[in-house]
C-alpha cells in the first residue's frame, strides 16, 4: 500500500514539473514570436509621438508667423482670427494623415469621406458661404468701414456694423437694412464720406434775359463771405454749363470739408436764391398755360 501511494506521488510530482518546463516553453516561443511586431509597435508610436511634437511645434510656428503677417497688413481682428482658425484646423487635419499613413491606416477612403462631407455641405449652405466669402473680402479689401456714409444696392446710409455674412446699414430715416455681403460684394459701392474733402457741385439757372456778369459776380461774392467753410487752397468754378430750353445754365463748383456738405448745400442754395431776387435775376422754372375758351351758347 505504501509503495503504491509513493508511485502516486511520483506520477504527481513529475507531471506538475513537466507542466511547468512545458508552460515555460510555451511563453517563451510566443514571446520570440510576437517579439518583432511588439518592437515594430513601440517603433512606430516612438515615431508618432515625434511627429505630434515637432508638428505641434510647427503649426504654433507657422500660425504666430501668419498673425504677425495679418498685423502688418493691417488686416481686421476678426477675418485674421478666422482665417488663422481655418488654417489651424488644415493643418492639424494633415498632421493627423499623416499620423494615420504612418500607423497604417489607409488616408484615401478618410480624404474622400471628407471630401463628399464637404460638397454636401458646400451645396446647401451655398447662399451663406458666399455671403461668407463676401465677408471677408469686405474685410480685407475695406472698401468702407463702421461709419462710412455708402450708396450700394438702390440704398444708402451709414454703415453701423460689419460681420462674415452681413453688413448692417442706417439710413438717413432711421431705418436699420440688413444686407447680404455676397451680394454687396459683388455689386457697385458709393463710399461717400471716404475721402476728407468733397466737391459741392451746383448747376444755377438764370434767364436769357438777365446778365450773366452779374449773375457770375453774385456768385464770386457768395464763396468770399464763406471763406471759413469752403475750402479755398482748392480751386472753385464758376462758368456758363449749358444753353438750356428756358435757361442759361452756371455750373457752380467749389471744395468743402465731408462733414460740411449738407449745411453748405442748403445753406448755398438759399443765399443764392435771396441774392437774385434782390438784384432781379430770374430764375426759370417749367410753367403751364391753360387757356379757356368760352362758348357762345
Amino acid at each position: 500500500m505504501v509503495s503504491a501511494l509513493g508511485n502516486i506521488l511520483a506520477k504527481g510530482s513529475a507531471g506538475l514539473f513537466g507542466s511547468t518546463v512545458t508552460h515555460s516553453f510555451d511563453f517563451m516561443a510566443t514571446l520570440e514570436k510576437f517579439l518583432p511586431s511588439l518592437l515594430s509597435f513601440l517603433g512606430k508610436l516612438l515615431i508618432v509621438l515625434i511627429i505630434i511634437l515637432v508638428g505641434r511645434k510647427l503649426i504654433n510656428i507657422v500660425l504666430k508667423l501668419t498673425e504677425k503677417g495679418f498685423e502688418r497688413a493691417h488686416i481686421d481682428a476678426g477675418v485674421s482670427g478666422f482665417i488663422c482658425s481655418v488654417f489651424k484646423t488644415v493643418l492639424y487635419f494633415i498632421l493627423v494623415m499623416i499620423l494615420a499613413n504612418v500607423v497604417g491606416i489607409a488616408t484615401t477612403s478618410i480624404v474622400a469621406l471628407v471630401g463628399s462631407v464637404g460638397l454636401t455641405v458646400g451645396l446647401a449652405l451655398q447662399g451663406s458661404l458666399a455671403n461668407f466669402a463676401g465677408g471677408i473680402l469686405l474685410l480685407v479689401l475695406k472698401p468702407f468701414k463702421v461709419g462710412d456714409y455708402i450708396i450700394a444696392q438702390g440704398l444708402e446710409g451709414t454703415v453701423t456694423k460689419i460681420d462674415l455674412f452681413y453688413t448692417t446699414v442706417n439710413t438717413t430715416d432711421n431705418r436699420t437694412v440688413v444686407l447680404p455681403n455676397g451680394t454687396l460684394s459683388n455689386g457697385s459701392i458709393i463710399n461717400v464720406t471716404h475721402q476728407p474733402e468733397r466737391r459741392l457741385d451746383l448747376v444755377i439757372p438764370i434767364g436769357y434775359g438777365d446778365d450773366i456778369r452779374e449773375a457770375k459776380g453774385i456768385l464770386e461774392r457768395i464763396v468770399i463771405k464763406h471763406t471759413e467753410q469752403i475750402l479755398m487752397d482748392r480751386d472753385y468754378t464758376i462758368c456758363v454749363a449749358n444753353f438750356g430750353e428756358s435757361a442759361v445754365e452756371i455750373n457752380f463748383r467749389v471744395w468743402v470739408k465731408q462733414e460740411d456738405y449738407w449745411n453748405m448745400r442748403a445753406e448755398l442754395l438759399e443765399e443764392i436764391k435771396y441774392a437774385f431776387d434782390e438784384q432781379h435775376i430770374s430764375i426759370p422754372f417749367n410753367q403751364l398755360d391753360v387757356y379757356l375758351k368760352k362758348s357762345d351758347t
